[in-house]
């Protein structure tokens, strides 16, 4: 799909932040964006994706490497967004981690690190985000990421399973807070999306199991109605729509993209 902007298309003349917007989902949202009509600036630790995504895109895409976790660095990331677009419409929260491990053998320092960047760094990057819109007084978006595994439990994945679950109360906490400055607030769970993200998971799952990726990638499968991956495109797509004028009496609430994959 081409990302050359769009003449009038549903997001001309906005301006968007993305954390973690270096690959994956990150990546597809931000040429969605793009292709919609709107300017980007893209933060993630990956200088080298960073560079690729801006080099793809000049004059569109600007990009600022940040740890969410690190508040002068992401402050300092919305002050570029802010001097060179003239504010901020649309905040997308991508950034996050994941790794596989049972509670037996799971450490306090990775649930303290898994907890700040998947929670801490969405409540960083929103409270950035929040700051500028209510001070230019014309409203805005934020939208963070959650996970299906945000919605149930599952094994091996539990400090995980929290930290998205935690997303999906603070941001209707955020919602609620944020709505008497016309600033709306949702969440996408995506379910199983093929990016590199995805395949870490495979390769630990494989690991921890003792299967081949491909045993790995079959249960995954055939864990979907819908018969397929999905693919960052598809995620885009419905965050693209949640940042749009369509959705504006949308806020507080959790779009999944998972085919048919319960619990929705």
């Amino acid at each position: 799909m081409s990302a050359e902007p769009l003449v009038g298309g549903p997001h001309a003349g906005k301006s968007v932040v993305i954390t973690g917007g270096a690959s994956g989902i990150g990546r597809g949202c931000a040429e969605r964006f793009v292709r919609d009509g709107a300017r980007v600036l893209v933060i993630d630790r990956d200088e080298v994706g960073l560079a690729a995504l801006a080099s793809a895109y000049p004059g569109r895409v600007l990009t600022a490497v940040a740890d969410v976790t690190n508040e002068e660095q992401i402050e300092a990331a919305f002050d570029r967004a802010v001097e060179a677009f003239g504010g901020i419409d649309v905040c997308v929260n991508n950034a996050g981690i994941i790794f596989v491990a049972p509670l037996v053998d799971t450490t306090a320092d990775e649930w303290r690190r898994i907890l700040d960047v998947n929670v801490v760094g969405v409540a960083i990057a929103s409270r950035a985000a929040a700051r500028r819109m209510i001070e230019a007084g014309r409203g805005g978006v934020i939208i963070n990421a959650s996970s299906g595994a945000g919605r149930h439990g599952v094994a091996n994945f539990s400090q995980y399973c929290a930290s998205k679950a935690a997303v999906l109360i603070m941001s209707q906490s955020f919602a609620q807070e944020l709505a008497p400055h016309r600033i709306r607030v949702n969440v996408y769970t995506p379910g199983h999306i093929m990016t590199p993200f995805w395949e870490q998971i495979v390769g630990q799952m494989s690991e921890r199991l003792g299967k081949t990726r491909e045993q790995t990638l079959e249960a995954f499968l055939a864990e979907i109605p819908w018969g397929r991956f999905g693919t960052p495109e598809d995620v885009a797509a419905a965050v693209s729509w949640l940042a749009s004028d369509d959705a504006e009496f949308m806020s507080g609430q959790a779009l999944a993209m998972n085919g048919a994959e319960l619990p929705w």
